[in-house]
């Protein structure tokens, strides 16, 4: 690391180090902010004049925004699953694990099926 930036330098809460910009470096990025007519710099009059997007928008670009807004996290099951403990002799639940990835889904199965042939 450049002698200049041994003490300029943050760390985040990942770990990475960032190295802050000297006062010239950082004039200079002023400056060139101060001349973008495209990115004025908001101020204190600006954020009174603001009005929330809703204000201003028509309601299709919202209902258009809802449809390509994407859902987190998982999609919903159609079949939700249930957690629950069940408790099996050490030997079986090492057979069934040694069928590799999946295993509990083929037990589900396996449940399904041994259901479907008991008479009600």
């Amino acid at each position: 690391m450049p002698e200049k930036h041994k003490n300029m330098r943050i760390q985040t809460k990942s770990g990475r180090w960032i190295i802050l910009p000297t006062a010239e470096e950082d004039a200079k990025i002023n400056a060139g902010i101060a001349q973008d007519p495209d990115n004025p710099e908001l101020d204190a009059d600006w954020f009174k004049r603001a009005r929330p997007a809703r204000e201003v928008e028509p309601p299709e670009f919202f209902e258009a925004w809802e449809k390509l807004r994407r859902a987190r996290g998982r999609p919903p099951l159609e079949t939700p699953k249930v957690a629950t403990a069940i408790r099996f002799d050490a030997d079986v639940l090492a057979g069934l694990r040694a069928t590799g990835k999946g295993w509990q889904t083929r037990v589900n199965d396996a449940m399904r099926e041994w259901l479907a042939k008991r008479p009600s």
